[in-house]
């Protein structure tokens, strides 16, 4: 993947969630595993040892609630858990920006679990099942994890080379906003995410992680994460400064 794409155009693909929009609903979750072949939980699947891209953690502040979708932060150009893998099977794209994580390369050893801040990897600890024909619904264009790998959000870098087949069949030589787009924020029925460039200053999402209201979580930690929040709410900004994700909080699924 990273070889194929430094000829390309340089990209900085980001994302950025309007916190007091989301309802909690778990569309996203839904459209990320049906997306990328992540299989139903396993009958001795946990709260450790389940598999789900993305997920959204209900937070309460006194009579106060707010949902926060958490994924794969998408850190900067030296991301913690790019620096422990002993295989190099976690690399920063320098065309997209996106943390790309190569099951081909993982031994399973877990350090990137261990060095990521957000809690958001997930160790896939047993061979995909699905029920009987619902492997005829499996997207081709992803590859199904074999057992004892770690697994993230990619922002379903699928779409992007379906994308960039398709710019490629009509003479462009880049993708146009709005050709590519993630399962999480094309199934949002709040319009909650919003996905684009940073480095396109036009993009709404540039625009987004410069509002007033913008917060990164765990910013201090000098990880430059890509996924932008966004809120109005003084007590939802201040989870930016946990000493971790809400994930001791209540699943908004669960």
């Amino acid at each position: 993947m990273i070889a194929e794409n430094r000829k390309n155009k340089t990209a900085r693909y980001a994302m950025a969630i309007d916190v007091d929009r989301c309802t909690g609903c778990g569309a996203c979750m839904v459209a990320c595993a049906v997306e990328n072949n992540i299989p139903p939980a396993h009958e001795g699947a946990t709260e450790r040892k389940g598999i789900t891209w993305i997920r959204v953690f209900k937070v309460n502040s006194g009579p106060h609630a707010a949902f926060v979708p958490v994924l794969c932060q998408q850190c900067g150009e030296d991301p913690p858990c790019v620096h422990v893998c002993p295989q190099q099977a976690v690399e920063v794209d320098p065309a997209t920006g996106i943390v790309g994580q190569m099951p081909e390369r993982c031994l399973g050893c877990r350090y990137c679990m261990a060095a990521c801040p957000y809690h958001a990897r997930y160790f896939n600890w047993w061979d995909p099942e699905w029920p009987a024909g619902m492997e005829k619904a499996l997207n081709p264009d992803v590859a199904p994890r074999m057992r004892g790998v770690v697994e993230k959000c990619n922002f379903c870098h699928g779409r992007w080379h379906a994308a960039r087949q398709r710019a490629a069949a009509e003479g462009k030589k880049e993708i146009q906003p709005g050709d590519y787009v993630p399962a999480c924020v094309e199934a949002c029925p709040a319009g909650t995410i919003q996905f684009g460039d940073l480095n396109d200053p036009a993009s709404a999402v540039a625009a987004a992680s410069k509002a007033a209201g913008s917060f990164r979580l765990l910013e201090k930690l000098g990880t430059e994460p890509k996924i932008y929040y966004h809120s109005r709410r003084d007590w939802v900004r201040g989870i930016a400064d946990a000493p971790q994700p809400p994930m001791g909080k209540e699943n908004a699924r669960g």
